[in-house]
């Protein structure tokens, strides 16, 4: 058994000029490797010399670009640095934002490396061979915890596969087989814990969870904590992401908020949102990702939306040398919306509604009703509301976002629920 609290000790605790020296290499191996792909030959010269080099002069790439550069010729088109036929993986993004999804592929090489990435955050968070664990996802196209479940089997860990499960299912393994370790999404963690209560089953003190991962979506602090209660478990936020088939980011236990970056695997800068300009230390700016360890479906230098705010690997006392996302991912700039002049993410909503016990989900429509612009905040409650409830969060959403809400209750079960990436925020204007 691995006890000692890295799973590599040399990549973890390198000096930073070394783990700028690594990176520069694998950088130098990958644009290499890119130069068989038309789609990054057309994009990226010939000479680069150096990480700040590439920064200067390659173009960001976006979404977008390479959703049209795979319809030149589905599925792949004009992106692949290697012939597609050296895949053993296929997997597409999730397509929840209603837009056509990115397909990508993985060798046996690139999955390796996705699983090792997989490896590195699971063993920081305290998983280890003697763990049982599940992955509570519904094993389809979307990559997901994928990575998470084959990571597992490679640290020793006994695995149990739940794709065909309901909910009522889930919630009874993981009492009967006192499950150690889950995966899911923040949304269908919540989800179980609203089942097993349905079912008059208390997870907390009858099953065993020691450890929750929870990524796909942003994760506000409240909702970790609802999280942590129901289950009696330590939970910790993680993410990932298709376009890079792996992880690169995960909640660290010597400090609850600090999200690491996995740096020998991903290049990450922080650019301002309209500026594009790099902008410093505890500074909010969007995630900009190039990715390291693919061989076949390669990343450089990719607009990701996802807002953060960085800080120095030494304000983190667990000894890695790695840079750190504060709260992980905070939202995301494609998601944010102007509502009588004032921004609104899905994550400062949640942030709100999960303060209030009594809320068991949540809706939120933006309508235009005469010409003004309304937020309704649909409350379904877990019992018997209050008549005071939809008052007390729409006085609490007016002080947090400055935005008085129209909100109003509904009755249980009426809310969608959600496995994978939920889905809470709709703008009908």
């Amino acid at each position: 058994m691995n006890d000692q609290p890295y799973w590599n000790p040399r990549t973890e605790t390198m000096p930073r000029d070394e783990l700028a020296a690594w990176q520069w290499r694998k950088l130098r191996r990958a644009l290499a490797q890119a130069r068989t792909s038309k789609f990054w030959t057309d994009r990226i010269p010939g000479d680069i010399s150096s990480l700040e080099d590439y920064a200067r002069r390659v173009p960001l790439v976006h979404k977008k670009d390479l959703v049209a550069a795979e319809e030149e010729g589905p599925p792949f088109g004009v992106l692949p640095s290697l012939d597609p036929s050296a895949g053993i993986r296929f997997h597409q993004t999730s397509g929840t934002s209603g837009n056509t999804p990115l397909r990508t592929f993985d060798t046996a090489r690139d999955w390796a490396w996705a699983v090792d990435m997989w490896c590195t955050m699971l063993h920081a968070v305290g998983v280890r061979p003697h763990h049982r664990g599940c992955v509570a996802f519904g094993y389809g196209l979307f990559i997901g915890f994928w990575g998470m479940q084959d990571a597992m089997m490679r640290m020793g860990c006994m695995v149990l596969p739940t794709g065909s499960m309901d909910s009522a299912a889930r919630v009874r393994l993981l009492v009967d087989q006192q499950i150690e370790v889950i995966g899911c999404t923040p949304t269908y963690a919540l989800r179980l814990l609203e089942t097993a209560r349905s079912m008059g089953v208390d997870l907390a003190a009858e099953g065993n969870l020691q450890i929750v991962v929870t990524g796909a979506e942003p994760r506000p602090p409240a909702t970790g904590r609802a999280i942590s209660e129901g289950f009696g478990a330590r939970v910790f936020d993680v993410a990932g992401m298709t376009e890079l088939a792996t992880v690169f980011m995960f909640e660290c236990p010597a400090r609850p908020g600090a999200c690491h970056i996995i740096e020998p695997g991903v290049i990450e800068e922080v650019l301002h949102p309209e500026t594009r300009l790099p902008v410093g230390y505890g500074e909010r700016g969007v995630r900009v990702m190039t990715g390291l360890g693919r061989e076949g479906f390669q990343v450089f230098r990719y607009w990701t939306e996802d807002v953060v705010v960085r800080r120095p690997w030494h304000e983190c006392g667990c000894g890695r040398t790695w840079d750190w996302y504060e709260g992980g991912i905070l939202g995301r700039t494609d998601d944010m919306r102007k509502i009588r002049g004032i921004s609104v993410t899905p994550v400062m909503v949640e942030e709100v509604v999960r303060g209030f016990p009594e809320v068991r989900e949540f809706q939120t429509v933006l309508r235009s009703d005469r010409g003004l612009e309304v937020m309704v905040l649909r409350i379904e409650p877990a019992g018997p509301a209050a008549a005071t409830l939809a008052e007390r969060i729409g006085a609490q959403i007016k002080r947090t976002i400055g935005l008085q809400p129209v909100v109003e209750l509904v009755e249980p079960g009426v809310l969608p629920r959600f496995e994978a990436k939920a889905v809470r925020f709709h703008d009908e204007r």
